[in-house]
């Protein structure tokens, strides 16, 4: 099991030693701290914010220092890590129901959390896409070759990661449309499940099992995960694949109440959500293979987002709350096609 890793960063403008020369505050002054807590495969995303926030943050403040620390694993493990007493001020998710659960569990966060911010409180999206080897040695073109037998599909789980959740309903949406019925649609991702040989904790797991151990024939991921592979583990070994059609991915963020409350920190933890909506932080966004919300940033990366089609868990599944208790809970239709692996 992977452990999850903590970042930490500081920022020290010039107009905050210029503070310091005047002894406006104290040498051994202690900054300001914010703890995002998140998902696998955001790690590189916000060792790009955070810096920038943290300069922004000063630049407004009169040279006032904070500092932002990172927390990354299984998405819904990191939610469990909140209720479990985690003080997290702000969580940044790829799921709406890793924040639901700390409303439901403890009113950790407002109920109408989605109102707080634009575009339901997500600053930018995914989708989910094909990563094969070079020269794509099996075909695979679509939702359909990953259930035929033999293949080896590599995907996170769906009981703690939301990229491994989302991998399942995007084939299940798939089938959905291409097959005409939820019992189709049921058996059609029991096949592409028996094809799954390992199931990792979280995205970058699945990545780091595909990537580096050289297991599977395709991983199903976020977009942003093929150009983090091919950095890390070199240009040309790999290709993208788009599907015919998959699922939108957004990422949503909510300020966790009863932590900033205690703290004294939601002006601080307020802002760090906000300024993900800024230009500034859209460029980040897009830089690091994300989806921006900002029309033009988003067109002026048209070539690296080509355009797909796509459905949505509202539109397509119910909602979340009905995919929670059809799919997901226990006993629900995930647990049996994995019962029926054994």
């Amino acid at each position: 099991m992977r452990t999850k890793t903590v970042l930490s960063y500081v920022g020290l403008t010039s107009a905050f030693a210029l503070v310091l020369g005047v002894a406006a505050f104290a040498q051994d002054a202690k900054p300001k701290t914010l703890l995002n807590v998140s998902y696998d495969v955001a790690r590189e995303l916000y060792k790009d914010i955070n810096p920038a926030f943290i300069a922004k943050w000063a630049k407004d403040k009169g040279g006032e220092v904070v500092a932002v620390n990172q927390s990354h694993g299984g998405s819904s493990k990191q939610a469990g890590a909140i209720i479990g007493g985690l003080e997290a001020d702000v969580i940044t998710m790829n799921q709406a129901p890793d924040i639901d659960i700390l409303v439901e569990r403890g009113a950790l966060v407002s109920a109408d959390w989605r109102k707080k911010f634009p575009n339901d409180a997500a600053p930018y999206s995914s989708i989910s896409i094909f990563v094969v080897r070079k020269g794509n040695p099996k075909g695979i073109k679509n939702w359909d070759d990953l259930a035929k037998p033999g293949m080896q599909v590599i995907i996170p789980n769906p009981k703690v990661t939301g990229n491994g959740r989302y991998t399942f309903l995007a084939a299940y949406g798939y089938a959905l449309k291409a097959k005409g019925s939820d019992e189709a649609a049921k058996g059609f991702v029991k096949d592409l499940f028996a094809n799954v040989p390992v199931l990792d904790g979280g995205g970058r797991g699945a990545t780091t099992t595909f990537a580096q151990r050289d297991i599977g024939d395709v991983l199903v991921t976020f977009e942003n995960e093929a150009t983090a592979i091919s950095k890390e583990f070199g240009e040309g070994k790999f290709e993208v694949i788009y599907p015919s059609i998959t699922i939108d991915a957004p990422a949503p963020v909510a300020v966790i109440d009863k932590v900033v409350d205690k703290k004294g920190s939601r002006d601080l933890a307020t802002a760090y959500l906000n300024f993900l909506w800024s230009p500034e932080a859209q460029e980040i966004i897009a830089k690091n293979n994300f989806r921006p919300r900002d029309a033009a940033i988003l067109a002026k990366n048209a070539t690296k987002f080509p355009k797909i089609e796509t459905f949505t868990v509202e539109a397509l599944l119910g909602g979340w709350d009905k995919v929670q208790k059809t799919h997901f809970a226990d006993g629900g239709t995930y647990d049996q096609i994995m019962a029926a692996r054994r």
